[in-house]
């Protein structure tokens, strides 16, 4: 009864040191172990059952995989002075478990460290460039534009134009990545990208930005409005010059007419009083009374000599009308 008791007792505390001195390490999990807080070797990556002294030896596993850090927004100023708001990201993976445990020790601390690192990088590379390479991807892009639009704009200047850039963000992107990833790797930390997720305007900075497309906006319709009145002062200057010409045509054609008229008018008079003897003295008799019919009127009072033909004519009637 003695020699079960002591056999199960052995078997309960090789049960225990056998479960407090083995240890698994995950697929995407490497560990590191230490004696009263010292590595004692190089880290175990291969996963699996693993083993180490119990109660004297610790595990602290590191992970794997590609890491994410996702940056605070914070606003700064680009190097026309123009605060914007910055939103990065970046992926990071443990290079060299060894020098990170000792550096940093955990995750925590790791997130701070980049956090500061590429925070301070991206700071120091935003403050070297103008907004326009902040916000324009690459220097090649060729941005589309309606080329009736860029045609109508090509004498406004830069009006509606897209300022040539000499880097763009991308190449940003890369000097923050090349002057982060040596700091970083002596933390052990192995820097793989490093992006802008997302770029906004100071909300003051965003009301001037507003102002200014405004403002170009009221630049380009006026220079529309311009035109416009220009051609429809052509227009109507034409329609004036056209119609000034057509009457005055008109005008000539109508005298023209006047003038055939009156000459035909009076080669007919002529030959018609011209056919008898007594026809041209009857003719001047019908003109005579049409002037005097036209210059006396009713209550005219008229003066004449004896000697007048109206005088002589007046007589001769009186003299028909009393014999």
């Amino acid at each position: 009864m003695k020699s079960a008791k002591t056999a199960v007792i052995a078997a309960v505390a090789v049960a225990l040191l056998v479960y407090f001195s083995a240890y698994t390490v995950g697929q995407t999990e490497q560990a590191i172990i230490t004696q009263f807080g010292h590595p004692l070797q190089q880290p175990v990556t291969e996963p699996g059952l693993h083993f180490r002294i119990p109660f004297i030896q610790r595990v602290a596993l590191l992970d794997k995989r590609y890491l994410p850090w996702d940056g605070p927004i914070v606003e700064m100023p680009t190097k026309d002075k123009t605060y914007i708001q910055v939103d990065t990201f970046a992926r990071w993976r443990i290079k060299d478990p060894m020098r990170y445990f000792l550096r940093l020790h955990d995750e925590r601390s790791a997130q701070s460290r980049l956090e500061d690192i590429l925070g301070s990088e991206t700071r120091t590379a935003v403050a070297r460039y103008e907004l326009v390479e902040m916000i324009r991807i690459d220097k090649g892009r060729v941005p589309q534009q309606d080329e009736n639009m860029a045609s109508m704009l090509s004498g406004i200047g830069m009006l509606g134009q897209l300022r040539p850039i000499q880097f763009g963000r991308l190449e940003i992107e890369k000097n923050i990545f090349e002057a982060a990833a040596p700091k970083l790797a002596e933390f052990g930390i192995d820097l793989l990208d490093i992006r802008f997720k997302r770029i906004n305007y100071n909300p003051q900075v965003l009301e001037r930005i507003y102002q200014r497309m405004i403002s170009e906006r009221l630049q380009i319709a006026a220079r529309f409005r311009s035109e416009g009145e220009g051609e429809a002062a052509r227009i109507l200057g034409n329609k004036e010059r056209d119609i000034n010409e057509i009457q005055s045509n008109a005008y000539k054609r109508v005298q023209e007419i006047h003038g055939e008229a009156d000459g035909k008018a009076t080669d007919i008079y002529a030959r018609a009083y011209t056919q008898q003897a007594g026809a041209a003295e009857f003719y001047h008799f019908i003109k005579s009374m049409e002037t005097y019919h036209k210059v006396i009127s009713d209550d005219a009072t008229v003066v004449l000599s004896t000697n007048s033909d109206l005088f002589a004519l007046l007589k001769r009637m009186e003299q028909k009308t009393h014999p």
